[in-house]
Protein backbone atom coordinates (compact mmCIF):
# COMPACT_ATOMS: atom_id res chain seq x y z
CA UNK A 1 0.00 0.00 0.00
CA UNK A 2 2.69 2.44 0.84
CA UNK A 3 4.48 1.82 -2.31
CA UNK A 4 1.04 2.56 -4.17
CA UNK A 5 0.74 6.32 -2.12
CA UNK A 6 4.46 7.28 -2.70
CA UNK A 7 4.23 6.51 -6.49
CA UNK A 8 1.27 8.34 -7.12
CA UNK A 9 3.33 11.32 -4.76
CA UNK A 10 5.81 11.38 -7.00
CA UNK A 11 3.19 11.35 -9.97
CA UNK A 12 1.83 14.38 -8.46
CA UNK A 13 5.33 16.17 -7.69
CA UNK A 14 6.37 15.54 -11.42
CA UNK A 15 2.69 16.61 -12.64
CA UNK A 16 3.31 19.59 -10.89
CA UNK A 17 6.91 20.30 -12.16
CA UNK A 18 5.21 19.65 -15.89
CA UNK A 19 2.65 22.04 -15.50
CA UNK A 20 5.26 24.95 -14.05
CA UNK A 21 7.62 24.44 -16.85
CA UNK A 22 4.78 24.36 -19.22
CA UNK A 23 3.63 27.55 -18.07
CA UNK A 24 7.13 29.24 -18.10
CA UNK A 25 8.47 27.76 -21.46
CA UNK A 26 5.02 27.78 -23.53
CA UNK A 27 5.36 30.87 -25.25
CA UNK A 28 8.96 30.09 -26.29
CA UNK A 29 6.94 27.15 -28.25
CA UNK A 30 4.04 28.97 -29.67
CA UNK A 31 1.68 28.90 -26.63
CA UNK A 32 -0.45 32.06 -26.38
CA UNK A 33 -1.09 32.58 -22.69
CA UNK A 34 -3.03 36.00 -23.30
CA UNK A 35 -6.47 36.79 -22.83
CA UNK A 36 -8.54 37.88 -26.16
CA UNK A 37 -8.39 41.84 -26.18
CA UNK A 38 -12.28 42.92 -27.34
CA UNK A 39 -13.44 46.25 -26.43
CA UNK A 40 -17.18 46.44 -25.00
CA UNK A 41 -19.49 49.22 -24.87
CA UNK A 42 -22.90 49.44 -23.34
CA UNK A 43 -24.98 52.33 -22.66
CA UNK A 44 -25.39 53.30 -18.94
CA UNK A 45 -28.38 55.03 -18.00
CA UNK A 46 -27.53 57.77 -14.99
CA UNK A 47 -30.63 58.94 -14.29
CA UNK A 48 -31.95 55.97 -12.17
CA UNK A 49 -35.47 56.16 -12.73
CA UNK A 50 -37.23 53.46 -14.50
Amino acid sequence: MWRIIKLLLYLAILAGLGLVAYAYLGPFFGADFSAPLKEIRLPVDLNGSN
